[in-house]
């Protein structure tokens, strides 16, 4: 089996309601490129990758004769030829090698009639459990409403229990004053007793604010405190003073990070991200390490579309220390590019695909609406807030200073 042809793909699918982080937002839409590899045998692989256009769909355009011949099998080798460690100043293609191992992967896995699972060894469960993944979120144009206050948090997280099945919950903060946002995490642990919670700022407190807001919440049922302040060393100085867990998924990203954290623990929890770690097969030889090491792992997401959450399925299929639910933006889509529409939850959990390869197909009809809706709509900035033009993030960052103002609803 040879790839012969790689196409590259950028679709936009709508969001239910923009959604507010620490850096600016998500628009109303997620930007992805889909990726298809073809084999000499009629086989097509899928991948994925976070952003897009024409810069995007070129530079897997100008991979294609770079690969073509090459078996889908020899992923090492994939790894040399796409982003060699020793040229990694000069072409930073993590994220692309991702997209094509995945998509390589699904062939191997068609071309064997397996799932990919059994390529990496096997599953150890047939389905993955969920966080909820709650953001402070602009009024949908749907009629999806705001969240911005403690008891708007609680309605929506209640309602995503009620429809998914969650019982661990995180929230997406950093965007209101720390205050703000404690009342509303210590609102969600009064609403769920028993249920498990974790939060996310993004990186965007000051120490003396990460070392509050950590101890305010010693007393509650923890996952973990995620990048509460800004690198690696900024978590282990919160680390030493803080009795919850710290996780990242931001400063420990490749395997020199890793050891760092090892030689010099900065988090207890690495979330593992199927792009940002390069590919599936990265992040289970990462999850070793962590095995290893005694680092708990988790399943990051980086604003992924059925193709990259069947990679975040497969991950969390086969990795026994996987203890803490994945996160996924999966549920805030309004759509899928996927054959039968979304995933559907049950009990807070997706079961894993148990077709050949990834398990799951490109329906043809959705990635046509959702590309001819990208070269309507383009992309946008995630570094920048629709409802603040002009504004831009700092760390420590300026949050909306008045969280009783209603947020503005956008066009």
């Amino acid at each position: 089996m040879r790839i012969t042809a790689i196409r590259a793909t950028t679709v936009t699918v709508p969001l239910e309601a923009p959604l507010l982080h620490s850096n600016g937002a998500h628009w109303g839409r997620f930007v992805r490129t889909l990726v298809e590899i073809e084999a000499d045998n009629g086989l097509v692989g899928l991948g994925e990758m976070g952003g897009g256009g024409e810069g995007a769909e070129a530079a897997f355009a100008a991979l294609a004769p770079h690969l073509a011949g090459h078996d889908p099998f020899e992923l090492e080798a994939l790894r040399f030829k796409i982003a060699n460690p020793t040229a990694s100043l000069y072409n930073n293609r993590t994220q692309m090698l991702a997209a094509i191992e995945f998509a390589c992967l699904d062939l191997v896995g068609q071309h064997l009639g397996v799932p990919v699972h059994d390529l990496l060894g096997g599953r150890v469960r047939d389905s993955v459990p969920f966080a909820s993944y709650l953001f402070y979120r602009y009024p949908g144009a749907g009629g999806s409403p705001e969240v911005r206050t403690p008891d708007q948090l609680v309605e929506h997280a209640r309602a995503l229990k009620a429809a998914h099945g969650f019982t661990v919950h995180k929230l997406k903060g950093g965007v209101f004053p720390p205050a703000h946002e404690l009342e509303c995490y210590r609102a969600l642990a009064d609403a769920f007793p028993g249920d498990r919670l974790r939060y996310d700022p993004n990186s965007v407190l000051s120490l003396d604010e990460g070392l509050r807001f950590g101890k305010a919440i010693e007393d509650l049922d923890n996952d973990y405190l995620e990048d509460p302040v800004l690198g690696l060393e900024g978590l282990r100085l919160v680390r030493e003073r803080v009795n919850v867990p710290l996780a990242t998924n931001t400063v420990v990203v490749n395997f020199e990070q890793l050891a760092a954290n090892v030689l010099r623990r900065g988090a207890d929890v690495v979330l593992l991200d199927t792009t940002f770690w390069g590919g599936i097969r990265a992040c289970v030889k990462a999850a070793g390490v962590c095995e290893t090491f005694q680092i708990g792992v988790a399943v990051h997401s980086s604003g992924e579309l059925g193709v990259q959450l069947a990679t975040m399925l497969h991950l969390g299929a086969v990795l026994p220390n996987l203890t803490y639910a994945a996160d996924a933006h999966y549920h805030h889509l309004a759509d899928d590019v996927i054959e039968g529409g979304p995933m559907a939850y049950a009990d807070g959990r997706i079961a894993v695909p148990s077709g050949p390869g990834l398990g799951v197909r490109l329906d043809r009809d959705k990635v046509a609406e959702y590309a001819e809706l990208y070269k309507e709509l383009g992309g946008y900035p995630y570094d920048r807030d629709p409802g603040r033009p002009g504004w831009y993030p700092l760390v420590p960052n300026d949050r909306w200073a008045d969280p009783a103002a209603p947020l503005p609803a956008l066009d």
